[in-house]
């Protein structure tokens, strides 16, 4: 088990199935050092818990445990390319879409579920550059949507 996976494990996570894709792309493909995720719905054992709007269908605070999922599946797709999650050298960027109701400004505490569990996951190296992008609506209605590059170490 790897460091990360044995930090998940102290948190009481663990590492999911990678998620299908829902149309014609890969969950995560690898260029160079980089290792690029498909935006990452918060689906659990193939659904999603919630669906909606943040803001009015759904909670800021649901919401953030939601774009926890997100992460938690984006290291699914991360370890499917590299075959291990020690191998991350640093996250550098996570993108995050929160659907949002027309009056929701909330969109970076929603993403920091995301921010956090990286950084809990992987300590320093899981500290990033962010956005947090509100919009009108999400795949399978949704209400976050996730993307996480991260740079490999060599070996």
């Amino acid at each position: 088990m790897s460091a990360a996976e044995a930090k998940l494990a102290e948190l009481g996570l663990r590492l999911p199935e990678v998620v299908p894709p829902l149309a014609a792309y890969q969950p995560a493909v690898q260029s160079g050092v980089y290792v690029y995720t498909a935006g990452q719905l918060p689906m659990v054992d193939g659904k999603l818990p919630v669906t909606g709007k943040v803001g009015a269908e759904v909670t800021a605070e649901e919401a953030k445990d939601l774009a926890r999922i997100c992460a938690l599946n984006a290291l699914a797709a991360v370890k499917s390319v590299a075959g291990d999650l020690d191998r991350i050298a640093r996250v550098v960027k996570v993108v995050g879409f929160v659907a949002s109701a027309s009056d929701f400004t909330g969109q970076p505490g929603v993403i920091n579920g995301a921010s956090e569990l990286l950084a809990e996951v992987l300590g320093d190296k899981g500290v990033h550059a962010r956005s947090a992008v509100g919009v009108a609506v999400l795949p399978l209605d949704a209400p976050v949507e996730v993307e996480v590059q991260v740079e490999l170490t060599g070996a």
